[in-house]
């Protein structure tokens, strides 16, 4: 750090470019009289005795630390909020730009971060703008802003982790804004004793209350119920019964139970739709498309199965390729009824986060598939080759599973996905030769993306985590207080 008064021959720089190879961005040059400004951090009474009352110098107070400057440093800097100082003329404008000041001495006082104060004398007296590992990134950024420096002049690598955490925080923010701004309209319409709008609440939110958590937990206990149910049909001798046109009293009580798990996931379904203040978000939401797919097959398979006849054709398949069309679809429509598993997302913090894991890692799932498809087209036409013309007893014996580049896919597929059924195997040297590669290339391949989809799937988690605690805290907080106010109306 420089000396106020001192000059600049003792100054050194860097000529060492051995790490230019390392670092390919260049540094930023220090000009003289221009970025490389005189500044002191004064330390002890001594240090301020030399400067108090010296005119050609001004005193910085930042939360309790002094420094010194000359007036021509900060006039080289006249849109910041320290060379607007400068040029004040009365005390009025001097005290819309700080806290407070000493004339006699020419000290003024900011109440703000020293710390994040450090990072900008370093820029007014170096010229050099870098985070700092003390302070926060979007709390620098607030001072910077304040102190009116221009955020460009920082270092390219500096300036990009400081925008992105601003910008998370900012994202951050909007939606629990957002949210805010639903959790008060919904307030102010349950304030008004409307029973749909308890109900509506009560679905959308399982930590409003006890109705609530009563909610939750029959959904899922009618999601489970669905899911074996589906599964108990599909045994050999519901199976029988159905292809025989014969239902007994098991199949009407299976049904039976089925009939009543849909009526109350449609109950949700049309108590979500009413209860969302915009319908076209509702339709666009991915858990709404699946409750939507998942409830619509039993309505269709109802329906198809009124008309008695046509039923009766497609069970005893006549042939006819319209009722066997219709027939596939509504056998079909049944085993979508497997979506109902993820209604589970709604009430389970882990399917949550592997969801939100999967859209925010779109790009690494795309470089995993590039990966993994030119793995495929390089390592086929390889194993193809070995078996069919590198082999010993390729000539003697040609019929093998390598028949060509296209049946050897799938083995390439299996082997660099590290799964191994076993279905396909090389039997030549050459040939395994190539497995083993192709093995170790797909360990490879797949540790590459894996890294950064773990990494995001921890960061969504915490989120996650952390976002339901808080949640769950003003949940708690906003109902004590209700039962505050309740008891506080009865008693006067």
């Amino acid at each position: 750090m420089a000396i106020i008064g001192a000059g600049f021959d003792d100054v050194s720089f860097s000529t060492d470019d051995s790490y230019d190879h390392v670092f390919t961005d260049t540094e930023k040059a220090t000009v003289k009289g221009l970025y490389f400004q005189c500044g002191q951090q004064l330390r002890g009474p001594e240090a301020l005795s030399r400067y108090l009352g010296v005119s050609q110098h001004i005193l910085i107070n930042v939360g309790g630390i002094r420094y010194a400057f000359p007036w021509s440093t900060l006039k080289d800097f006249p849109q910041s909020r320290l060379g607007r100082l400068c040029s004040c003329t009365t005390p009025m404008e001097v005290s819309e730009f700080c806290d407070d000041f000493d004339e006699m001495q020419h000290e003024f006082f900011f109440d703000r971060d020293p710390l994040a104060f450090q990072v900008i004398f370093c820029f007014l007296a170096k010229g050099k703008l870098r985070l700092s590992q003390e302070v926060c990134n979007v709390a620098l950024h607030t001072e910077l802003v304040y102190w009116g420096i221009d955020i460009g002049q920082m270092e390219p690598c500096c300036h990009h982790r400081m925008m992105s955490s601003v910008e998370a925080v900012a994202e951050h923010q909007r939606k629990e804004d957002e949210w805010r701004e639903k959790r008060r309209v919904l307030k102010a319409s349950m304030r008004e004793g409307s029973l749909f709008h308890r109900l509506g609440e009560a679905v959308e939110n399982p930590h409003s209350g006890l109705a609530g958590k009563v909610f939750a937990f029959l959904s899922v206990i009618m999601v489970v119920t669905t899911v074996v149910s589906l599964c108990i049909s599909t045994m050999s001798g519901y199976q029988q019964e159905e292809a025989t046109g014969h239902c007994s009293q098991k199949c009407r009580n299976l049904f039976l139970v089925e009939s009543v798990c849909v009526a109350w996931f449609s109950l949700e379904f049309l108590v979500r739709f009413f209860h969302a203040q915009s319908k076209l978000e509702f339709a666009r939401s991915p858990l709404n498309i699946i409750d939507a797919a998942a409830v619509l097959p039993y309505y269709v398979s109802l329906f198809l199965e009124l008309k008695d006849e046509s039923v009766q054709d497609i069970v005893a398949g006549t042939g006819r390729s319209s009722l066997d069309k219709l027939g596939l679809i509504l056998r079909v429509t049944r085993a979508l009824r497997i979506l109902y598993v993820m209604r589970l997302a709604r009430h389970s913090l882990g399917l949550q986060t592997l969801g939100l894991t999967i859209q925010r890692s779109m790009k690494d799932f795309g470089l995993l598939l590039l990966f993994v498809c030119v793995s495929v087209t390089l390592f086929s036409p390889l194993v193809h080759l070995a078996e069919s013309e590198l082999a010993l007893n390729a000539a003697r014996s040609p019929q093998h599973s390598f028949s060509s580049i296209p049946a050897s896919y799938w083995w390439s597929i299996i082997s660099v996905t590290t799964v191994g059924y076993g279905d396909m195997v090389p039997c030549s040297i050459p040939g395994q030769l190539v497995a083993l590669i192709t093995i170790l290339a797909g360990v490879l391949i797949l540790s590459f993306p894996s890294t950064s989809i773990f990494h995001t799937f921890y960061i969504t988690y915490t989120e996650l985590k952390e976002e339901h605690k808080r949640l769950w805290k003003e949940e708690r907080g906003a109902e004590l207080c209700w039962r505050k106010e309740k008891v506080h109306r009865i008693i006067c």
